[in-house]
């Protein structure tokens, strides 16, 4: 039994494992650990990843894609071989081909695997990110986790950190920079503030600068190649990785020179380490005031800081450090293998919840906030036919054990067909665990849905005695939802015909019988559209937001990537206008997407900022576009907004 933890990078990818205790990295290449993050596709529609899709492409440019991660969400097709294929797809076979290498490795597949992003990802990436873990047809517990997060909890294992330790992250990659301050607690870290990145910048923008300087030095010679000639755009791209080697070699030597072998043209350029600081200094200003902001998004001062933690290959040039211990005068930790330590943090992640299902068995709860599913996926086909549409969703239900660390990270989705199809956000328990004896899953990945749900119904009314369903037609037994046994605010509602009304029990009469204001009553006007949602409670406790809802979705699977969803924003009933709360504004206002139920939160996370400390919370149905979707009336009103009851 092991855990997996993979940092999918824009230039280089790595994976960890975890086992008894202990993670080590995986060698994933022959020359290094760490690969290139690149795919391949040949003329014979192989696919090719990694080392050898990085050997290939200096002799089949056009049929490489290098860097796609920086083009994730970009609808513009990345042409291979004249072929047209996602971001999402490239990067869900390389997440694939990492999976399939350990497995082979490893003789058999994780038990769990945990998978880093930026920590400035916004609700849409993570939801494409969710998007590659469906398409790489991943049938383990799958959990996110922030790349400066899995670097600290790296850190953590490294060097003792004392509760109550405050850590900043500085980490400067390949395509991108994260900044984020982290506080030790006694299960794990806290994100402290808000994280700031810079979406476009690292070590391939290095890159770009030292070959610029090589061509500067040439006199204009590679403007006189004929790029249309094998010959010269393999030359030109052996060149251009002669180039990066330069910059690496340069974090330990202080000059290098770089060969050009090119037609006509064979020749060396010298380069000096204060040449290339010259280069890079002026823009590493800006993850310099990017970590200030971190900081004091945190509300602490730099003194407070136990150390910055620098991390990914970039972070190795000197000058990095130089700067970072001038601007902060903390002491400056760089990891002996920056590229790595993600993805060991990643895998020491995965491991813990290895490890809680080994020490305990998790039972569900009536009310479960992390209660998800996995949308059905949809990505361009391969050519071996490996991709096509994935099983439908499969409900899924854990719960968190009492002690659970809490983390700063989101839930993740999981491919259906798995046998036990779990998802868990970062810092959180473990996956359920299935009680000996329980019957074990169905063949058929088409049947299980059904399965599932019955099982889980099943299990909820034997285990605690309650049941979800509202007694929609008269039924003598009362039944009780979740919301009503826990005193929630029930907004006012019309009964359609033949529906019995009754108030909450938890209410008194007279509070039920007051009324209520028009922009959280949830009218048979509005259930006449053909979706609505009516918030019932919205809770802000213990650092997460909560709000269980009654939604109807015509029938279909809620999914914020391609389907109907809500779009959560906060106001006071009245503003913000809800018709600006979507893409068909041309000044849209502030909202995250929702398709689970009920929606969870944390208060640090970058989608709360929509609600703040508004009074009340609002949702309306989006389309999947992210335009607002009409209700009957041809206005935007498919939903309520609600009081934000905070401790």
């Amino acid at each position: 039994m092991y855990a997996l933890g993979i940092d999918l990078g824009t230039t280089y990818t790595a994976a960890a494992v975890w086992r008894s205790g202990h993670a080590e990295i995986v060698s994933l290449g022959s020359r290094s650990a760490a690969v290139p993050t690149v795919v391949l596709l040949r003329a014979d529609e192989t696919v090719l990843t990694g080392e050898i899709a990085g050997r290939r492409g200096l002799t089949e440019p056009h049929r490489v894609a290098r860097e796609f991660k920086r083009r994730l969400g970009d609808p513009t097709p990345i042409l291979l071989g004249g072929a047209p294929y996602s971001a999402e797809s490239l990067m869900a076979r390389m997440l694939r081909a990492v999976i399939d290498e350990v497995s082979s490795r490893e003789g058999g597949e994780p038990n769990a695997i945990c998978v880093s992003h930026p920590a400035n990802w916004g609700p849409y990436k993570i939801d494409l990110l969710y998007q590659v873990i469906r398409l790489a047809g991943i049938e383990q517990p799958v959990q996110l986790i922030t790349e400066p997060h899995a670097a600290a909890v790296f850190y953590a294992r490294q060097q003792r950190l004392e509760p109550d330790a405050t850590v900043a992250v500085y980490d400067l990659g390949g395509g991108t920079f994260d900044a984020a301050v982290l506080r030790k607690t006694p299960d794990g870290f806290e994100l402290l503030g808000k994280p700031e990145g810079i979406e476009r910048l690292g070590g391939v923008d290095f890159d770009a600068a030292i070959f610029a300087h090589v061509a500067g030095a040439l006199d204009g010679a590679l403007d006189d190649l004929d790029e249309r000639d094998p010959a010269v755009t393999g030359a030109v791209a052996r060149l251009r990785e002669e180039c990066v080697q330069a910059k690496e070699a340069l974090s330990v030597d202080t000059d290098v020179t770089i060969p050009v072998l090119l037609p006509a043209l064979t020749t060396e350029v010298r380069l000096t380490r204060d040449e290339l600081e010259a280069m890079v200094r002026p823009v590493l200003g800006g993850p310099i005031e990017a970590l200030r902001r971190a900081v004091k998004s945190a509300g602490i001062e730099p003194a407070d800081l136990h150390s910055v933690l620098l991390v990914g290959g970039s972070s190795r040039i000197p000058l990095v450090a130089q700067m970072v211990g001038a601007a902060f005068g903390r002491p400056v930790a760089v990891d002996a293998h920056p590229k790595h330590a993600v993805a060991l943090g990643a895998a020491w992640h995965a491991g813990a919840s290895i490890a809680e299902a080994q020490t305990a068995l998790v039972l569900p709860e009536a009310v479960d906030p992390w209660a998800t599913g996995a949308a059905e996926a949809v990505g361009q086909p391969w050519p071996d036919g490996t991709w096509t549409v994935l099983p439908e969703a499969v409900p899924t239900q854990r719960s968190a054990p009492a002690g659970a660390p809490a983390g700063p990270t989101e839930a993740v989705a999981t491919a259906a067909g798995s046998s036990a199809p779990v998802v868990t956000p970062a810092g959180s328990s473990a996956p359920v665990v299935t009680p000996a004896g329980a019957p074990a899953p169905a063949a058929s990945s088409r049947r299980l849905p059904a399965l599932v749900a019955g099982a889980v119904v099943a299990l909820l009314a034997g285990v605690t005695g309650a049941v979800w369903a509202v007694d929609r037609f008269g039924g003598t037994a009362e039944k009780k939802s979740p919301a009503t046994e826990a005193g929630m605010h029930s907004p006012q509602h019309t009964p359609a015909a033949g529906t019995a009304a009754s108030p909450s029990a938890s209410v008194p009469a007279s509070a039920a019988a007051a009324p209520v204001p028009a922009d959280e009553a949830c009218t048979d006007q509005m259930k006449q559209s053909p979706r609505w949602v009516c918030l019932s409670r919205a809770t802000v406790r213990d650092g997460k937001f909560t709000i269980w809802y009654e939604a109807d979705w015509n029938g279909e699977t809620p999914d914020t990537v391609k389907g109907f969803h809500l779009h959560v924003y906060g106001g006071d009933g009245q503003s913000p206008d809800e018709t600006t709360m979507g893409s068909q504004a041309t000044a849209h206002g502030d909202y995250y997407f929702e398709d689970r139920q009920p929606s969870v939160r944390r208060t640090s996370d970058a989608d709360f900022e929509a609600v703040g400390d508004a009074p009340k919370v609002c949702a309306r149905i989006a389309k999947s576009g992210h335009g607002l979707a009409r209700a009957a009336d041809g206005s935007y009103h498919t939903g309520n907004c609600i009081p934000i009851q905070r401790d």
